[in-house]
């Protein structure tokens, strides 16, 4: 069974940093691609970003283009997410995903295995 765990979040201020990690419990290069969401209180779970894992390209949602980075190490199972610049509106709990389709979309239904999620709140 797939399973993936983030971690790395915390309380950081504004214009800070942080790095997420996922981890994966199978070998993630036989896999398409991970993709990063992110969901605050109240409002519906958002793309944050992805990466291929054959090629490393990777996609991000426009209000975090410029400021988070998305890498993965293959040998570890491990997709990173680097976030600098961070704003109070970044707060959010963050999550990784599997996608299921070839070519990965920004749509959170076409991505499974979903982690637990790791809290990460930016402070003005």
């Amino acid at each position: 069974q797939v399973q993936l765990v983030e971690s790395g979040g915390g309380l950081v201020q504004d214009g800070g940093s942080l790095r997420l990690s996922c981890a994966a419990s199978g070998h993630i290069i036989s896999w398409s691609a991970i993709g990063w969401f992110r969901q605050a209180p109240g409002r519906e779970r958002e793309f944050v970003g992805s990466v291929t894992l054959s090629s490393g390209g990777t996609n991000y949602a426009d209000s975090v283009k410029g400021r988070f980075t998305i890498s993965r190490d293959n040998a570890k199972n491990t997709v990173y997410l680097q976030m600098n610049s961070l704003k109070p509106e970044d707060t959010a709990t963050y999550y990784c995903a599997r996608s299921y389709t070839m070519i990965p979309t920004t749509t959170s239904y076409t991505y499974d295995s979903w982690g637990q999620g790791t809290q990460v709140t930016v402070s003005s």
